[in-house]
């Protein structure tokens, strides 16, 4: 049975990327030594492992072979497409830059998180310690700020409702006032009322009487009268 398809990318498990590493860096130490014996090439192999630590191998003088490159690079410069090659150039050491800074910030990231932290050492993991205090101490700083900041929010609503519920009040006690006196009113009213029509009762009842004593006398008289028309008759 055939070997799966390896996928390539950032092993997750610390200790598995180490042995990993460790086991790929051996063989291409082991291949290049082979093509510089097999092939009689000159070969130098730099590498930086994610601490920084590094590991090399030369067929020869590592200086020499170096010092041969930029001989070989400063030739072909000179003899052709020098424009082209200065900016391929300058583009793959740019890269080479993000790369190492990337790496550099995702490792660090990676120390904050509080992962990774056997590699370190002393000097390193105080280093990483004063920059979480650092980071500790401005997180606590702008919550404070925050926190100030809705308090006095809070304080100017208290403050505003303190003055709604004071001009509520004084309405109210304005309205109480206008109603007491509205009542006061309309009690007096009531009572003009009622005298004026106990005094209008108590007079037609007084001129009824008087217009009834003077109908009586009116029909005594006649009364009188007649009898002394027949007395003069008889």
């Amino acid at each position: 049975m055939g070997r799966g398809k390896v996928v390539v990318e950032r092993i997750q498990n610390k200790i598995n990327r180490q042995v990993t590493f460790s086991k790929r860096r051996n063989g291409l130490l082991k291949k290049a030594f082979e093509l510089s014996v097999l092939c009689d090439a000159e070969i130098a192999l730099i590498i930086f492992s994610s601490r920084g630590k590094l590991f090399q191998f030369s067929s020869t003088d590592i200086n020499r072979i170096i010092e041969k490159y930029r001989q070989c690079c400063f030739n072909m410069s000179q003899t052709g497409d020098v424009v082209e090659h200065q900016s391929q150039q300058c583009l793959y050491e740019e890269l080479l830059i993000l790369r190492v800074k990337h790496e550099s910030l995702q490792r660090t990231q990676r120390n904050l998180l509080g992962e990774e932290l056997e590699p370190l050492s002393m000097k390193e993991l105080l280093s990483l310690e004063k920059q979480l205090d650092r980071t500790l101490e401005q997180a606590r700083k702008h919550l404070t700020q925050k926190l100030l900041s809705r308090i006095d929010e809070l304080h100017g609503k208290v403050h505003n409702l303190e003055q709604v519920n004071k001009h509520l009040e004084s309405k109210e006690k304005c309205t109480q006032i206008c109603e007491g006196s509205t009542n006061n009113h309309i009690w007096l009213h009531d009572a003009q009322v009622n005298q004026f029509e106990y005094g209008t009762a108590g007079s037609f009842r007084l001129q009824q009487e008087q217009t009834t004593a003077s109908k009586g006398k009116e029909i005594d008289t006649r009364t009188d009268q007649g009898q002394s028309s027949h007395n003069k008759n008889n």
